[in-house]
């Protein structure tokens, strides 16, 4: 065998000897790259830590600078005026509230006079019917229960006069009734009579007709300049004698008037 052959140029190996396979250089370097990269990257964001913190230590500015000062303030003025915003709406909320119940108040006090003024009405109607029909009441024949005068304008006056018998009970009493009122003019007495009032020649008296009582309106009017000091009502029954009652024109014009004379 020659030397140039290749089987005789190789040297005899031991028995059991495994040959070790060569790395390529490439794989080896990715590998070293590979097992570096982790580091690498710890580094980096390491530095960009420290980077940012720097910045911040130069940029941020000192607790007692005055920038940090006026910042605290403004956070402080920001807080309290949202403080002062919450209690003005607070205030607001509470002074509507306020306002309904002095409004519901004020209606409920209006709503309870009225009540008391119809009640003291419903009374006085009470005490009047007991008196007239009631089983104690006295017995009075044709009267004048009260006399009210309310005013229309300067001159014109609405009068109400209630008129009330018990004596005949069941009996119809029938006539007429007329006003007249005493009162100064120019500094003289003067006396009115029923035409002069209804402004009128010849008129006629309200007629009333009733069995227990009734109530007879009309309007009379008042000459300029006149003062009135005195009603007298005037009822000229159907049958039997007139009968004539008096009223002060203050009683006369407020809301219930007793007769003040009955002759």
């Amino acid at each position: 065998m020659t030397p140039s052959d290749p089987e005789q140029s190789t040297s005899p190996r031991p028995p059991g000897h495994v040959p070790e396979p060569v790395a390529a250089p490439s794989a080896a370097r990715d590998a070293l790259v590979g097992g570096r990269t982790p580091l690498l990257l710890g580094v980096v964001a390491v530095a960009l830590l420290f980077g940012l913190w720097g910045a911040w230590r130069v940029f941020a500015p000192a607790p007692d600078s005055p920038q940090a000062q006026l910042e605290n303030r403004e956070r402080e003025t920001d807080s309290q005026r949202r403080q002062i915003e919450q209690l003005e709406q607070r205030v607001a909320t509470l002074s509507r509230s306020d306002q309904i119940s002095r409004d519901a108040n004020r209606d409920l006090q209006s709503t309870l006079a009225e009540r008391d003024e119809e009640i003291a009405g419903l009374r006085a109607d009470v005490a009047f019917y007991e008196r007239l029909v009631g089983s104690t009441a006295q017995r009075r024949g044709l009267a004048v229960h009260s006399l009210r005068l309310q005013p229309q304008n300067d001159t014109a006056w609405h009068f109400t006069g209630t008129l009330t018998q018990n004596l005949n009970r069941g009996a119809v009493s029938t006539g007429q009734l007329t006003l007249a009122i005493e009162g100064t003019r120019g500094g003289k007495l003067e006396k009115l009579t029923w035409p002069v009032l209804r402004q009128q020649a010849n008129a006629p008296g309200m007629t009333y007709s009733f069995k227990y009582f009734q109530q007879v309106e009309g309007d009379i009017f008042l000459p300029p300049g006149f003062t009135p000091v005195r009603v007298a009502v005037r009822l000229a029954p159907r049958s039997g004698a007139p009968i004539e009652q008096s009223f002060t024109w203050a009683d006369a014009t407020r809301d219930v008037a007793p007769a003040t004379a009955t002759p």
